[in-house]
């Protein structure tokens, strides 16, 4: 007897609703350079082997990410640092897995990961948003994730919480965890930041060129 050949149904021809987030199944897991294809022009991870989509961004996270992008952009390209990138950014986790963070930063030394199309190893640096959206469950896979693939420094920025999570890789290979609520943060990865943690969690920001021209200045005197 001969069997009919099974078709594979493509992730955007079936969808199911999961705790308010699309998620994209095929027959079999993705792998992540079938994601890169499939992803285009979609605001998805890949997690698992299965296509997710991001939750929209709500105002507050939206002009913090826009500000920050700025501000630590605007320093990293003048010092020649090297290249900051924004939330449509794909990192391969694994062969099966994608994430897209708000904000990454790749050394001008270890630019060689950065190719067309996604990140190819750890980020020097990634900066995650925290919206009321966002449940337990997912920000603690997303960090599981990141600590496996070896990120030096990753900072959750929970505006929810008045709160920011710095974990910081040290030779062992472990994270050393740090919760501020006020004072200002230091960016190891990136030489020379330092922010007050009220021009991160409240409005109205301070001025990006004048944020950006005070940190030069710090960074000339050292």
């Amino acid at each position: 007897m001969v069997m009919p050949e099974t078709t594979l149904i493509l992730p955007e021809e079936i969808r199911q609703q999961v705790e308010g987030r699309v998620v994209h199944f095929a027959e079999r897991p993705i792998p992540f350079p079938a994601f890169l294809e499939l992803s285009a022009d979609r605001h998805v991870e890949l997690v698992g082997g299965v296509m997710v989509e991001k939750m929209a961004a709500q105002l507050e996270p939206e002009k913090l990410f826009a500000w920050l992008d700025r501000v630590v952009g605007t320093y990293v390209s003048h010092r020649k640092l090297g290249i900051v990138l924004g939330s449509r950014t794909a990192v391969e986790i694994s062969a099966y897995g994608g994430r897209l963070p708000d904000l990454l930063f790749v050394r001008s030394d270890r630019s060689a990961i950065v190719r067309d199309r996604a990140v190819y190893g750890a980020p020097d640096l990634v900066i995650e948003i925290v919206s009321p959206n966002d449940r337990p469950s997912e920000l603690i896979a997303l960090e599981t994730e990141y600590r496996g693939l070896g990120v030096s420094e990753i900072i959750f920025l929970d505006l929810p919480r008045r709160r920011i999570r710095v974990l910081r890789r040290q030779e062992t290979g472990e994270y050393d965890e740090e919760v501020r609520t006020d004072g200002s943060l230091r960016l190891e990865a990136i030489d020379g930041i330092e922010l007050p943690l009220t021009a991160l969690l409240d409005e109205p920001r301070p001025d990006e060129f004048a944020t950006v021209s005070a940190l030069l200045e710090a960074a000339q005197r050292t």
